[in-house]
């Protein structure tokens, strides 16, 4: 019998992608599958987008480029900040990777030692806990509840900090709860990891899918922190695969040489059509597509608190709501499979999500139009009032 790498044995299954496998192969045999599971937009890609590709494979832009990316996307992103920030970004501190995974894998390979251990709020984002676990390093959870908007504090990092701990990772606006850190919450933050010596990492993939106002990056408050950020989410272009990080000058010699031995480069065409994101068309498009997602959130919340949901913080970002399920079940797993082969309604348990309450919480997301919205909404009141 084949012996795989521990390494291999403890890297946990991503549940969600069981769950959109499960509801694809629902799909295909004629059933009539919401999908509220994955984190994907459903909009398609912008047009300039599309054209912009179009022109690059027709110009023969189908070769390697450099590992960290384009001179002309690493200086369109580095403007970016200054247009959306107020920030002046050295376009050499941009790395262009292949999707936000790769920024944030090569970011921990960078940051921690095996056995040490990155600080990080309980719920999160589950494939963070594994790519520690590629590098022989560790996730440190700290449980979080609506008191703390799900988030880690200056406080909670001082209390929780361990003498192997690298860093800290936040995420804003979060997955799965949508919260987001305002600039004050940012600069204690910032101060209290640079008190006790650790790093400070930043994943903004939500930024520009905030309701009501603009989050700050972390940039504003502290140049030395290691940002995240993708095409995938404000931009939709999941299946392009192209993401960045923006880290201090001394760190990108050695991330552009991780780059090399792990993904060669980026995607050549995708980041030839990323160039055309930034165009004020684009951008246009990306704004209608943020005032769509508001209203589908509105409508959610009130549907699901309607269905007799906790949802104890309203989502100020992201495309998410994380509703607490146990007025309704004490097995949130079992109920989403339910949900799933019954009504055929895909969203994600918070097991996905870390331990802390887990088995109470849904992610559900509103990334499906308010017609499907209200479809699921009665399919599950239908399903309720029978039980």
């Amino acid at each position: 019998m084949t012996s795989w790498s521990a390494r291999a044995r403890e890297i946990e299954s991503f549940k969600v992608m069981d769950l959109l496998k499960r509801a694809k192969a629902l799909d295909s045999e004629g059933h009539d599958v919401v999908h509220m599971e994955a984190g994907e937009p459903d909009f398609p890609v912008a047009l300039p987008v599309r054209r912009a590709a179009h022109a690059a494979l027709d110009a023969g832009f189908t070769q390697y480029t450099p590992a960290a990316g384009i001179p002309e996307l690493r200086a369109r992103i580095a403007r970016f900040y200054q247009e959306r920030y107020g920030l002046d970004i050295a376009p050499e501190r941009v790395v262009v990777t292949s999707g936000a995974s790769a920024a944030l894998m090569m970011t921990f390979a960078l940051l921690a030692e095996p056995g040490q251990g990155f600080m990080m709020a309980d719920p999160g984002y589950p494939c963070n806990r594994q790519f520690l676990r590629f590098i022989e390093a560790h996730s440190q959870l700290v449980p979080t509840g609506a008191g703390e908007r799900y988030q880690l504090n200056s406080e909670l990092v001082r209390r929780h900090w361990q003498a192997n701990t690298a860093g800290v990772l936040v995420a804003s606006p979060a997955n799965p709860t949508g919260s987001v850190l305002h600039k004050d919450e940012l600069l204690a933050l910032s101060g209290a990891v640079k008190e006790l010596g650790g790093h400070l990492v930043v994943d903004e993939l939500y930024h520009g899918l905030t309701y009501g106002f603009d989050a700050p990056s972390v940039l504003e408050v502290d140049d030395s922190a290691f940002v995240i950020n993708s095409f995938s989410k404000y931009f939709g272009m999941t299946g392009w695969r192209l993401g960045w990080l923006v880290a201090p000058e001394a760190a990108v010699p050695e991330l552009e040489r991780m780059a090399q031995n792990l993904y060669i480069s980026p995607a050549t065409l995708s980041q030839h059509a990323a160039l055309a994101a930034f165009e004020p068309e684009s951008l246009a498009i990306f704004e209608e597509r943020r005032q769509a997602f508001a209203a589908r959130r509105d409508r959610l919340v009130a549907g699901l608190r309607e269905l007799g949901f906790d949802v104890p913080l309203l989502p100020e970002g992201a495309f998410y709501v994380y509703a607490d399920a146990s007025h309704l079940t004490d097995d949130s797993f079992s109920f989403c499979w339910q949900l799933l082969e019954e009504l055929h309604i895909a969203a994600t348990p918070g097991l996905d999500f870390g331990r802390h309450q887990a088995s109470r919480f849904i992610r559900f997301s509103y990334t499906t139009g308010l017609e499907r919205i209200e479809l699921a909404l009665a399919r599950m009141a239908d399903f309720i009032a029978r039980r």
